[in-house]
């Protein structure tokens, strides 16, 4: 139960009123994946209420929104100081620096900009129906952004050597957890989607994997903010690879 609780106050605004220790922050890793379930479930549920009130584009920008607050900002924060480091062109050390000033740069906001846009116009691409169809990709979205900090956290070392929270995730990490996070996500994407959940499976894996490795050439490893910015990153994908989809069966 604490490394439950401790999963849901690392990637929520909830907060936590208990001493949950080192030991259930790091065991938390496991239950990332169902954090992302419930917050994707929660806010399907949201837009499908939004379906009765507001057409869809101005749904999807809630949507967005939602995602967005139920972390408190927590992982645009991290998206904006990774583009505002990587995009500087310096040396490693260099990029961990600016990635720790908390003041944005203009690759920061060209970063939320072109992300969140993205995802506003992807989701708004995504009709409700058939089957709930609109619900399936928006807690996949929630999902696929939480199991991208699972993968990310096993496959990377840590890039600060000043240790910090992500030492606490470091000592508990596994390759079973990738297993799991990975498992839970193809099964939930061929469960809601079938064909074209195996595709925005593939997409994920593929963006996740890129992203990581982009890490790993920067900065030898993530960090907080990479966090952040993998499951922002990631979220976009199932959204992104649905409208394609779509698109491609309009079109043919």
């Amino acid at each position: 139960m604490k490394a439950f609780l401790a999963a849901f106050q690392f990637l929520t605004v909830l907060p936590v009123r208990m001493d949950l220790g080192e030991r259930a922050i790091g065991q938390g890793i496991w239950f990332f994946p169902v954090v992302g379930l419930l917050l994707g479930a929660a806010v399907a549920a949201l837009d499908y209420a939004l379906g009765h009130v507001l057409p869809a584009a101005p749904a999807s920008v809630v949507v967005v929104i939602a995602l967005l607050l139920v972390s408190g900002g927590l992982h645009v924060d991290g998206l904006a100081d990774t583009a505002d480091g990587f995009f500087s062109s310096r040396p490693k050390q260099q990029i961990l620096e600016i990635m720790r000033d908390s003041r944005s740069g203009p690759m920061a906001i060209a970063a939320l900009v072109c992300v969140l846009g993205l995802k506003m116009a992807a989701v708004t691409s995504v009709p409700a129906q058939p089957q709930f169809q609109r619900a399936a990709v928006i807690l996949l979205m929630a999902l696929a952004g939480r199991c991208a900090l699972v993968f990310q956290l096993n496959l990377l070392p840590y890039a600060r050597s000043e240790g910090g929270l992500g030492s606490a995730f470091v000592k508990a990490r596994s390759w079973l957890q990738v297993v799991w996070a990975l498992a839970l996500l193809a099964a939930a994407s061929w469960f809601l989607l079938g064909v074209a959940g195996a595709a925005v499976f593939a997409g994920v894996l593929l963006a996740t994997v890129l992203f990581a490795l982009h890490c790993y050439r920067k900065i030898g490893g993530f960090t907080g903010d990479t966090l952040g910015a993998a499951c922002e990153l990631t979220e976009l994908v199932p959204a992104l690879v649905m409208a394609g989809w779509l698109h491609a069966k309009v079109s043919a």
